[in-house]
């Protein structure tokens, strides 16, 4: 058995009362397989980063799961066939973490990056001043 984080894009013409108990009607394939719900979090309408089947607007929910991967497969299979579903994902658990700890530390070395360039930059600022400074005065064109 492993840890599992579901993620679910429904279609927003739905009623947002619907979310949850059409929800629990597919979780009841890991329940049926000896598998547990650990949490449903029914994040609500949102917009969309682009269109999914002409709409702008879906409804989210995230869901940590404990299965076996052959009940998490039939799950996103049976949510694949749903109409009223635009999007899936599954996750195991341990993946989701180091992607959200390797996206922290790209964010922490882009910022110390940018913090170095922030120090360096009045140095390097003033440096073409004073070789404009330290060059010789060019002739004037003869007219």
């Amino acid at each position: 058995m492993h840890q599992y984080e579901l993620m679910v894009i429904l279609d927003p013409e739905i009623d947002e009362r619907t979310v949850a108990p059409s929800l629990d009607k597919f979780l009841n394939v890991i329940r049926n397989d000896g598998g547990t719900i650990d949490n449903v979090d029914i994040w609500g309408r949102r917009r969309l980063a682009y269109e999914i089947n002409k709409k702008s607007e879906g409804i989210y929910a995230v869901v940590n799961l404990t299965s076996n991967s052959a009940a998490t497969v039939e799950l996103d299979r049976q949510l694949g066939l749903s109409e009223a579903v635009l999007r899936t994902k599954v996750l195991r658990a341990e993946e989701a973490i180091a992607m959200v700890a390797s996206a922290k530390k790209l964010a922490d070395e882009k910022a110390a990056r940018k913090a170095a360039n922030a120090a360096s930059a009045p140095a390097a600022a003033s440096a073409p001043a004073a070789a404009v400074a330290a060059a010789p005065a060019a002739p004037k064109a003869a007219e």
